[in-house]
């Protein structure tokens, strides 16, 4: 009995230690992350229209996943290409280099758009301004880096977008393939930074022409649009219009004949949602993602709510009905994703680069407090003129910065502290205007916080301006009439969703206070790989499963 009892043990103890040895050796992880970042999705869309939204979409994500309820943009301005970099990055618009979807080159006195690079081709498009794009602007790695070094480059990594800058920066530097849209042809394409014609399997797509099947019944509302109770009604007068229609109402029935004419007009569907996500299914069975046993990254950019929010406003019946079918379309690539990869085996996140505020219209009906602002060069070079003697001394205003022209200063022996706190003070007399602050002394201003860190974050001595205008709340640029915009700090455009499901996270939801900084190391945790170059944020982890 004796025997028989000390070979049981020592059965369990070589059990033991072989587990123990196999936790030691094993690394595990999943095998894909995606990343399904909204373009211009407020955080309150995920409860607004929570009763109309189904069990499978967004409802899944915050019933299994982690939801993280107080997390904000850390940096201005609130732009697109920022957003998906500072997601991607860890890092600020300071530090990644990415400081607007474009921006001013004090050296060559040109616009600079995010990823323009006229070093390389398209592929798949003929337009040089559709195909010339590269990921060169961005000076940080990103977490999709980090997992291809982390692999010594065994992972894939694809990035999809009906915008190129919300395909290429989340995709990084050496991906397997960046794709975007070509509103010329209705085609996917890339360019010659990273390879030299499609792959069969994008190519495959493109001739499917899914574009033109999803606009050929026009756009009518999902539900009866009685039942849109969460937004204004239908034809508000602040709404702007969809391709040629006369008015701002359902149902959008010459939808298929203006998509012939201008396939871009897709945009600002539901419908270009419905093809982004074929595409990512088809990255999904082109690129064996996710079908070995070495993580792979697919990063999702969904930008068709912020083309119509841009158009029609966060309280437009358009935009309602572009959540309730994208809350189908995920439910849909999660049903497609549990077939393909594995319910358990991979790790979904969704965020937003941005929100967006109201409607000036929408503000004005319901007695909230909003206005116009104008940025006029000449107003200002002719006050700047009369004071200092020398013309033009304002090369350009953009992302709400000014630029002085630090040559032209020089040249005339002028004192560019002088001329800039001489600008300051014209600034801060403007009615519109809660503070206009000097780039390079914002640390130590008045500012208050976080708007004064979120300046700091925000400027890139290299490419940003001279000084930073804050405006009051809710006052939108004069070319934002109809429909909105979004840039500034206020919680409107700073505050986003954030929500982790899937391998590796536990379900729950937490109010404490994270940044859009975090979400990169968060993921740099959960894989246990080195954080991206530029990284400032720190890894949430009351999210990840112990």
């Amino acid at each position: 009995m004796l025997r028989k009892f000390t070979a049981l043990l020592l059965l369990i103890c070589t059990i033991t230690i072989s587990a123990q040895k196999n936790k030691s050796t094993q690394l595990d992880r999943p095998k894909l992350v995606v990343g399904l970042v909204v373009d211009q999705m407020r955080w309150d869309y995920l409860y607004r229209y929570y009763e109309k939204y189904g069990n499978d979409g967004f409802k899944r994500l915050l019933n299994q996943g982690y939801s993280l309820n107080n997390v904000h943009i850390n940096y201005i301005p609130t732009y697109t290409a920022i957003g998906h970099t500072t997601i991607y990055t860890g890092s600020v618009p300071a530090i990644h280099g990415i400081a607007g979807n474009d921006w001013f080159d004090k050296t060559t006195g040109k616009n600079v758009y995010c990823t323009a690079d006229d070093t390389v081709k398209g592929v798949g498009t003929t337009s040089s301004k559709v195909g010339n794009h590269s990921p060169r602007n961005l000076w940080s790695t990103t977490i999709t880096d980090e997992l291809l070094l982390a692999t010594n480059f065994k992972a894939k990594v694809v990035g999809v977008s009906l915008k190129d800058r919300a395909s290429i920066l989340p995709a990084g530097h050496n991906p397997t393939g960046a794709y975007w849209f070509d509103d010329t042809t209705g085609d996917f394409v890339t360019s010659s930074y990273y390879r030299n014609e499609l792959p069969k399997w994008v190519t495959d797509y493109n001739n499917q022409k899914i574009g033109e099947n999803l606009v050929k019944s026009g756009w009518n509302t999902l539900l009866p649009i009685a039942q849109y109770t969460e937004s204004s009604p239908d034809n508000s007068p602040w709404e702007g219009l969809q391709g040629k229609s006369k008015t701002p109402t359902f149902p959008y029935s010459n939808l298929a004949a203006e998509y012939q004419v201008s396939k871009g007009d897709i945009r600002s569907t539901p419908f270009g949602n419905t093809l982004t996500l074929g595409l990512a299914k088809a990255s999904i069975k082109g690129e064996q993602l996710g079908a070995d046993a070495v993580t792979d990254f697919l990063a999702i950019n969904l930008a068709s709510p912020d083309y119509a929010g841009h158009k029609f406003g966060p309280n437009s019946i358009e935009v309602q009905d572009v959540y309730l079918r994208l809350d189908q379309d995920l439910a849909e690539f999660f049903k497609y994703l549990d077939q393909t990869v594995g319910k358990d085996q991979y790790t979904v996140f969704l965020s937003a680069d941005h929100g967006g505020a109201h409607a000036k219209g929408f503000m004005d009906e319901h007695k909230m407090p909003t206005g116009f602002y104008g940025e006029d060069n000449k107003e200002f070079n002719e006050m700047l003129k009369n004071q200092f003697k020398v013309d033009r001394l304002i090369t350009k205003i953009t992302n709400n910065q000014v630029y002085l022209d630090e040559k032209l200063m020089a040249e005339q022996k002028l004192d560019a502290e002088q001329v800039k706190q001489f600008l300051i003070d014209i600034l801060n007399k403007d009615t519109s205007v809660l503070f206009a602050v000097d780039m390079k002394k914002a640390g130590s201003s008045s500012v208050p916080e976080p708007i004064r860190t979120r300046i700091v974050n925000g400027y890139n001595w290299q490419r940003s301006g001279d000084i930073q205008v804050i405006y009051h709340d809710s006052w939108l640029p004069t070319y934002s009439k109809l429909g909105t915009t979004h840039g500034s700090w206020n919680s409107y455009d700073s505050h986003i969703p954030l929500i982790f499901m899937g391998w590796g996270i536990k379900p729950g939801e937490s109010n404490k206070e994270y940044s859009m900084t975090d979400i990169a190391p968060t993921l740099s945790a959960l894989l246990k790989i080195q954080f991206p170059s530029g990284n400032i944020g720190n890894p949430i982890v009351e999210v990840i499963e112990k």
